[in-house]
């Protein structure tokens, strides 16, 4: 059997560091990355659910609109669910087309991807187009889901008025139009509803939970 390279986050980090430093104004990075160091440093107690809880059923529209809810996933395969931020958010996007990359191999294992933030379900779609993602990427209007499974806070002054500067209106990418997004967590759910994996790597959201790390509890289980 061929061994499966399993794509490092932190290499892609690396890259995605790069590149931003190349594209953006030192400014506004600057204050991209102090907003994510004050989230850190805040937001220490992130996620809602642990180890052996029962995860909340829900019901969200994918991209299409059409609903997509939980415990109907979770009698084909396991699910891994992670809350996102938004298309906007670069971090996000090399998070999502990393568990794409190695999809077929997750699937293989039992599992499928399910992908969640408070956007648009047209937001939702250019998420899914721009990274080529094959598996479901869910609205989550006012985050009413995240609530039950990771922190939401409003997103600060600073980064909102910095990506209006850069040409982005932050609050036309959720359905609510509010500026609450999640803390990016990840979990992975069994058959049975019970949560094998739950993990978030804080507030800091330059940092996310790779692909080795869903191998590794997949197998463990």
């Amino acid at each position: 059997m061929q061994q499966v390279q399993i794509p490092s986050y932190q290499e892609g980090l690396k890259e995605l560091r790069t590149n931003l430093e190349n594209m953006l104004p030192a400014e506004a990075l600057s204050i991209f990355d102090q907003d994510a160091e004050a989230l850190q440093a805040t937001h220490q107690e992130i996620l809602q659910l642990a180890k052996g809880d029962k995860a909340p059923n829900f019901t969200l529209p994918n991209v299409l609109g059409n609903p997509v809810n939980l415990y109907d996933q979770l009698k084909e395969n396991r699910v891994i669910l992670t809350f996102y931020r938004g298309v906007w958010c670069p971090y996000c996007n090399l998070q999502l087309a990393q568990y794409q990359q190695v999809l077929p191999e997750l699937e293989a294992l039992g599992a499928k991807v399910i992908a969640v933030s408070p956007q648009t379900p047209d937001n939702s779609l250019s998420m899914q187009e721009k990274n080529n993602l094959a598996f479901e990427v869910l609205s989550d209007a006012g985050n009413q889901v995240a609530r039950s499974y990771t922190t939401v806070f409003k997103n600060g002054e600073k980064p909102v008025q910095a990506m209006a500067d850069l040409g982005y209106d932050f609050s036309s990418f959720n359905v609510d139009g509010s500026l609450e997004i999640p803390v990016p967590a990840t979990f992975i759910i069994d058959q049975d509803g019970r949560v094998l994996f739950a993990e978030s790597e804080g507030g800091d959201y330059r940092e996310r939970i790779g692909p080795a790390k869903l191998f590794e509890a997949l197998r463990l289980a």
